[in-house]
């Protein structure tokens, strides 16, 4: 069988990361599996129960439980349903969907599906923000009102923009020296202050542990796009090098039919949002 990870080990170790990353929530949550026709997915359900259904994907080679620690303000007003990606780290099943076609957006109405759900409101952010992307082509009805932040899927960088890591990446598997390491981080984040304790441990676990994932969702069709009549918040970093904003923004406004789109100023693609851009989030998903 094959398997997104080196060894059992490393699979022990990213899961050992990801529960206690969870304890650290400070609130009730609980673990929930459904299935669909990709394999079993697993989702944490935490927040308010009484609030608004929101799914929220994580992004590319990370997991649920790092994710949750970065969305703690949405736990207040919302009742989050959390996803672990097929074929990412985390407790979904290991199945690889390809980014290139409109399988990850199947998946996602699945998901909805299978939570008893006819449609929901949907956060998420870089791969993740790219599944929604899909979903809104695949499945236009599934989603009531998006927000995706620094997103794959509207307007991709050429590879070329980050290739600049490959170099420490490879520097750091040779010599383990933790300088390297984070010289592999830097290029998204622009600063070593925005990489925090949490991004380090996960990217660490993933980079040591796990097949890394280096196809991003594709660009989507603005045809299918086109369809879709959510309501949509794109966030975009002005110096992403992955997916910058000077090309999502134009694109996402081009494609979207009811879209918002804002830029997050001399920000990197591992970014910390600001107090009021976190509201401004809150309250664009209330509406």
């Amino acid at each position: 069988m094959k398997t997104i990870y080196k060894s059992p080990e490393a699979k022990h170790a990213i899961l050992e990361l990801y529960d206690k990353q969870l304890a650290r929530l400070g609130c009730a949550w609980e673990d929930r599996f459904v299935d669909t026709s990709f394999g079993t997915t697993h989702l944490i359900v935490a927040g308010n129960p009484q609030g608004i259904p929101l799914l929220v994907f994580h992004g590319g080679n990370a997991t649920t439980a790092y994710n949750l620690l970065a969305c703690l303000y949405l736990l207040e007003d919302f009742c989050v349903y959390a996803v672990d990606t097929i074929g990412h780290p985390g407790k979904s099943a290991e199945t690889c969907l390809s980014p290139s076609n409109y399988d990850y957006g199947v998946w996602a109405a699945e998901v909805i599906g299978a939570l008893g759900f006819e449609s929901m409101r949907c956060f998420a952010g870089s791969f993740g923000a790219g599944i929604v992307a899909k979903l809104m082509c695949a499945a236009p009805q599934r989603v009531e009102r998006a927000v995706l932040c620094v997103p794959s899927g509207i307007k991709n960088a050429a590879a070329w923009h980050s290739m600049s890591m490959m170099a420490p990446m490879i520097a750091y598997w040779l010599t383990r020296k933790e300088s390297w390491f984070v010289k592999t981080i830097l290029p998204m984040s622009i600063t070593e202050e925005a990489i925090d304790t949490d991004t380090l441990e996960t990217a660490r676990a993933s980079i040591d542990g796990s097949k890394i994932k280096v196809g991003m969702p594709s660009d989507v069709d603005p045809e299918r796009m086109g369809k879709c009549q959510a309501e949509t918040l794109v966030m975009a970093a002005e110096r992403d090098c992955l997916f910058p904003a000077s090309g999502v923004i134009p694109q996402a406004e081009r494609i979207i039919p009811h879209c918002t789109t804002y830029l997050l100023r001399d920000r990197g693609h591992i970014h910390r949002l600001t107090e009021d851009e976190k509201s401004m989030i809150l309250e664009f998903l209330k509406k």
